[in-house]
């Protein structure tokens, strides 16, 4: 019976927390650049003293889509796509790494820093890019940023610098618990001058919202079974207990 029984509690807790990484997914079906996380299931033997008897199941994260999403026309200046389906825009994550993501909404801080919509600054070659005022601003197809000074013509436009792109094989990359992707093992990826931007366009979710609310309900109809696993085992020595009583 305890056979039984671990193998079901243990694939109840499993199933679970898969529930979490679609759920995660399907929460992010409108964030731009965002990249959908896999998750498969797996028997594991317990190791330890006696013989190996027992098993049970295991979730992983074996890895991430990284199939492009859709790109849609905003029209505002400062939203780029990239337009390679393996290409990426370098920034500087929270804890200070060099790391890359597809989200192209970028603004500007009151100090001049340019940054992605959640804040992270995006890298040119030389570090994070800090633009001068300006009264006009592009960003140009290979990521050079040109803008027009406070109080000049439109003859006086110049290229400040440019943004970060590379293209590392798929391979090489993994994602954060933060959702960006990093180099397996660490280290920054070289500038690829394979890689383009589309302007005023932004690229969305890779998530397919349909198949991931069927893959929840086919995530509950397991979690549910194994539950009624449990009771049954439950229910059948119970009746063992009662019968052993009579006797």
């Amino acid at each position: 019976m305890d056979r039984g029984l671990y193998i079901a509690m243990s694939g109840a807790k499993e199933i679970f927390l898969a529930q979490g990484i679609n759920a995660n997914n399907l929460a992010n079906v409108n964030s731009d650049g965002f990249r959908a996380d896999f998750e498969q299931a797996r028997s594991m033997p317990v190791f330890g003293a006696g013989l190996p008897s027992r098993v049970y199941s295991m979730t992983e994260r074996p890895g991430t889509s990284l199939k492009p999403g859709g790109i849609h026309t905003t029209g505002r200046d400062m939203d780029v796509a990239v337009q390679q389906p393996s290409g990426w825009i370098a920034v500087q994550a929270k804890d200070g790494s060099e790391a890359y993501t597809r989200a192209g909404d970028l603004q500007i801080t009151p100090d001049g820093m340019l940054v992605t919509g959640n804040g992270l600054p995006v890298l040119s070659n030389a570090g994070p890019i800090t633009l001068p005022p300006y009264q006009s601003i592009s960003i140009g197809n290979d990521g050079t940023i040109t803008v027009i000074p406070v109080g000049d013509n439109p003859d006086a436009a110049a290229a400040i610098t440019q943004i970060k792109l590379v293209e590392p094989s798929q391979d090489q990359l993994e994602k954060g618990l933060d959702g960006l992707m990093r180099m397996k093992g660490g280290g920054a990826a070289p500038v690829s001058a394979n890689v383009t931007l589309i302007s005023g366009a932004l690229e969305g979710s890779n998530v397919n919202p349909v198949e991931s609310m069927v893959k929840m309900i086919d995530l509950q109809r397991q979690f549910e079974m194994n539950i009624k696993m449990m009771k049954t085992f439950e229910d059948t020595e119970n009746a063992a207990s009662q019968i052993m009583k009579l006797s």
